[in-house]
């Protein structure tokens, strides 16, 4: 088969790097798009996917995203006529969903959040709809996803390439760069993702708790800006103990040697839950049923309220202990191809 992958968004880009790996395995072709967004590019290309860019994002107000979505679809269909592929897919990637229309060629979606509003548009133009076992029926009934082309997995996005992740032993070599040593306490940062159309609210957690972290002596804190805008904001707070890499660090290993990652958004939360690393989530939005079952794991902190903060413990972590759920992968790809 002729499979055509979007990357809409930088967390994708380990998710299907591991599909593509299954993929060409079995003998199958893969080409990639990608928009200019985040990381997306950049961590893209390191892993070798080599995307075709296609389009960016379309910021913060609805009108540039609705804009965008539609010339951006446009543009995908037009590179993809061509081409001749039997199956488009993508984790929400809503102009290829719609440039898949276009072509009327089959289109596979895989989502792991129930208060996307733009669920509304993939649901429904999807040929099938792959969620987690912990994603509600009555989320997929609300934003009209039929029930003969909703298919279910066990785990989450992130165990499918962190399964079987080995920690590299020389990554800590990449720290000393920034003047960090094993013997600090690591605490890896990620800011709310503000233009996000799930995200639209103030969350000064965040702040006070990057604040709380840099007046400890002994702390190192790498933080990871999602826009331009954000590393232009944090990067003006300079500080000893505040590092903001200029160039995309691998993820898995950042977090595997992180001693405790706090984040508003999900992904790096429930890649750090995979591998078994602390981790604390200052997300003010609505919690994800995957993000709700990693807590009653007990592999996944909230923090609601500045007196949650002040106990946080700061220290450094024991060692790994990661969830191991090796049965993903293969359940994705039975899922998708069949």
């Amino acid at each position: 088969m002729r499979f055509w992958i979007d990357l809409a968004n930088s967390p994708h880009v380990p998710f299907f790097r591991a599909l593509t790996d299954r993929f060409l395995a079995e003998g199958h072709e893969v080409e990639v798009t990608a928009r200019e967004f985040a990381e997306t590019i950049p961590l893209a290309r390191a892993a070798g996917m080599l995307p075709k860019t296609i389009g960016r994002h379309g910021g913060r107000e609805l009108s540039g995203k609705a804009g965008t979505l539609l010339t951006r679809a446009v543009a995908l269909s037009r590179w993809a006529r061509p081409r001749k592929f039997d199956l488009a897919l993508s984790h929400n990637s809503y102009s290829q969903i719609l440039a898949a229309r276009l072509l009327r060629l089959e289109s596979v979606t895989l989502m792991d959040y129930e208060f996307q509003p733009a669920n509304h548009l993939a649901f429904r133009f999807a040929s099938k709809v792959i969620v987690p076992e912990s994603f509600p029926a009555e989320r997929l009934q609300h934003y009209g996803a039929a029930q003969k082309k909703v298919r279910r997995y066990h785990g989450t996005k992130e165990d499918v390439y962190l399964a079987v992740f080995q920690p590299d032993l020389n990554f800590g070599e990449e720290l000393w760069k920034f003047g960090i040593s094993p013997d600090n306490v690591l605490v890896l940062m990620r800011p709310p993702a503000h233009e996000a159309l799930y995200h639209r609210f103030q969350n000064t957690l965040f702040d006070e708790a990057l604040s709380k972290l840099l007046a400890i002596e002994n702390v190192k804190v790498v933080l990871l800006p999602r826009t331009e805008g954000q590393r232009t904001t944090y990067q003006a707070r300079a500080h000893q103990n505040l590092v903001i890499p200029s160039l995309p660090l691998d993820g898995p290993n950042l977090i595997a040697v992180s001693d405790l990652v706090i984040s508003a958004g999900g992904t790096i939360n429930r890649e750090a839950a995979a591998l078994g690393v602390p981790v604390v989530s200052i997300y003010a939005g609505r919690w994800a049923a995957v993000d709700e079952q990693l807590l009653n794991e007990g592999r996944l902190e909230r923090i609601v309220d500045s007196g949650d903060l002040q106990s946080l413990r700061i220290e450094k972590k024991s060692k790994l202990n990661p969830r191991g759920s090796h049965k993903v992968l293969n359940e994705v790809v039975d899922l998708i191809l069949n």
